[in-house]
């Protein structure tokens, strides 16, 4: 069953509640986005179905976590070698691996970029 409705918040939510107590249907998984709102109902009206979050929104929020954990290292760092190496560093964070660019030694900037920053190598 597919149901799109008007609105963000839980409310939005309340015709699918009628419409799927009519039905009958057993539901075993829901996709969703990762709005609070829309998980606490889901939780709180199908108690037995796995929730699993869309990729777009799960990578986007791995992404900005990323992002504003480099941020955060390279305020932090007291050496400039540190500095130099980890700025400029975001995209290539966020590039898939087979799109780093050889001819501006992007993979050797990266693996350089994680070496000297062990927790930034732990969450990339």
């Amino acid at each position: 069953m597919v149901f799109v409705g008007d609105g963000k918040g839980a409310d939005a939510l309340k015709p699918f509640w009628k419409r799927l107590k009519s039905s009958r249907a057993k539901i075993e998984a829901v996709a969703m986005d990762m709005s609070p709102a829309y998980l606490s109902a889901v939780q709180a009206n199908l108690r037995q179905a796995v929730i699993v979050f869309d990729h777009f929104h799960v990578v986007k929020l791995s992404n900005e976590k990323l992002s504003d954990l480099r941020r955060q290292f390279y305020r932090e760092a007291k050496d400039q070698l540190h500095r130099d190496v980890l700025k400029g560093t975001r995209w290539l964070l966020l590039k898939n691996p087979e799109n780093l660019d050889p001819t501006r030694d992007e993979a050797k900037r990266l693996d350089e970029a994680l070496r000297l920053n062990q927790p930034l190598a732990t969450a990339y």
